[in-house]
């Protein structure tokens, strides 16, 4: 019995999260009309890179684990972040490469889908050492054509940033003289290195956007028993990263109320509300959430998303619901800001108590998006809005005079500014983003109601697995 017991136990702790995404798709596939061996490719890692490699670290030499897995070529370049951490395993790689797939497909950007990672962590080194890495590891990339503005297209991920991407650009353009596309070989970059304003907060909005848009759709929130709009709605988020952080700034200042906050030390929770600046402050001050003034201390972060909410926010790492934790979930809505944070066995739970559950290969694709917005800058060699934002805002202000005159009527100041501005590099990522996200959601609801499929990520699988179909069917298969 003993035995039996273990053997369960090393079972359950033992997940793979590739074969997770396997089982979606596997569950989506009976909704589409293609051929085994259509769905077999398209399921399919088409290309795995391990490499280790030699990096002088002080007075020893140390060896590097890292990978980057392109999971399919449908469209070029292969589009995927990079991530630093001690939890970097091939299967990790491969299970986000595939998402990354079924990510671009569902907001229409045309990149197959891939992921990076570097088995480090990165609180370890110093910045210089970060670098020495870094560089490395695009050189690396470089010699197995495993990088290119249109071959593969790295980004920012969990312990990665603008700095990270800055010193892959770099590399990049040493190495390949001459390619004056060379900054499209990287996105998530600084502004003043070919970046493109927006990104940063991309994911973080484009849940916002994704969240917003659901409750804004009456028949399902009266299904929940909850009213119309994102007002007054009581979110907890897990994460206070750069995707958390941003979702629940957008979401409190649109008048939602965040009761409840996660991070890796512990979190804290308030029916009445966290002032979400105020935290944050708290934070920058004590280096802990935790203690914060009329909230209640969690010393388990997941306890926290136990709490009475009406949506949840895992913004976190993945496999954080599982089926140990999904039946205490009181959530009526979660939206997966992190990648893969339910596991199969929590999906069926949840959906079995009626939740709505956001797909993270749906709800997250804000960052990819503006990624693709910032790859059409570096290849076009102009921001956007600098050919029209002058002539936008001088069309405006001639109506305006026209309308003054015919009426005798002045408007305020405050009325002109508003009227007369044209759009900024913003405001033209954050109206692409909002587009983006909302007609992506009513594909996936179209294609769940018109097919009765009960869960959002089956539907979100479905319209994926439909267009990357249509794309290897239209290219034909060489014999």
């Amino acid at each position: 019995m003993m035995e039996k017991n273990g053997n369960t136990l090393a079972a359950s702790q033992h997940y793979s999260f590739f074969q997770g995404v396997e089982r979606n798709f596997d569950k989506a596939a009976v909704h589409t009309r293609f051929e085994s061996g259509i769905l077999e490719q398209i399921k399919a890692c088409n290309s795995v890179y391990r490499v280790k490699f030699p990096v002088r670290i002080g007075e020893k030499t140390e060896v590097i684990e890292a990978y980057r897995v392109q999971h399919s070529h449908h469209k070029l370049p292969c589009k995927g972040g990079i991530r630093y951490s001690m939890d970097v395993n091939q299967d990790e790689v491969m299970a986000l490469a595939a998402l990354m797939t079924y990510k671009c497909a569902i907001v229409n950007v045309p990149f197959g889908g891939a992921k990076g990672g570097i088995r480090i962590n990165p609180k370890n080194y110093s910045v210089y050492e970060l670098e020495k890495i870094t560089r490395r590891y695009t050189s690396e990339l470089v010699k197995k054509n495993f990088i290119g503005p249109g071959i593969d297209v790295p980004a920012p991920d969990y312990g990665t940033g603008a700095r990270e991407m800055s010193w892959i650009a770099d590399t990049y353009a040493s190495l390949n003289p001459g390619d004056i596309n060379a900054l499209g070989c990287v996105t998530g970059k600084p502004v003043s290195q070919g970046g493109v304003r927006g990104r940063k907060e991309a994911t973080g909005l484009g849940i916002f956007y994704g969240i917003r848009e659901l409750c804004n759709v009456p028949e399902d929130m009266k299904r929940l028993g909850l009213s119309t709009g994102l007002a007054g709605k009581r979110i907890i988020v897990q994460g206070l990263g750069n995707v958390g952080y941003n979702a629940a700034k957008f979401f409190y200042d649109a008048g939602a109320i965040i009761v409840g906050l996660a991070e890796y030390e512990g979190g804290i929770y308030n029916a009445d509300g966290l002032n979400l600046d105020a935290v944050v402050e708290h934070r920058t001050h004590t280096g802990s959430i935790l203690n914060f003034p009329g909230a209640q201390n969690m010393n388990n972060s997941s306890e926290t998303l136990e709490m009475e909410c009406d949506i949840l926010i895992p913004a976190a790492l993945e496999n954080v619901i599982n089926e140990t934790n999904a039946a205490r979930i009181k959530a009526k809505i979660i939206g997966e800001g992190a990648n893969g944070p339910l596991t199969p066995e929590a999906d069926e739970i949840l959906n079995a108590k009626g939740c709505i559950i956001v797909p993270d290969m749906y709800l997250n694709a804000g960052g990819v998006t503006v990624s693709y917005f910032e790859w059409l800058k570096n290849l076009s060699h102009v921001r956007f809005g600098r050919m029209d934002k002058r002539y936008a805002e001088n069309q405006s202000a001639s109506i305006i005079k026209t309308v003054e005159g015919l009426t005798g009527k002045s408007i305020t100041a405050i009325e002109r500014q508003q009227l007369v501005h044209g759009p900024d590099e913003v405001d033209l990522v954050y109206s692409g983003l909002e587009d983006t996200m909302i007609g992506s959601y009513h594909e996936i609801r179209d294609a769940l109601n018109s097919l009765k499929i009960q869960d959002m990520r089956t539907a979100a699988f479905v319209v994926s697995i439909n267009k990357v179909g249509e794309s290897y069917e239209e290219l034909g298969i060489f014999p």
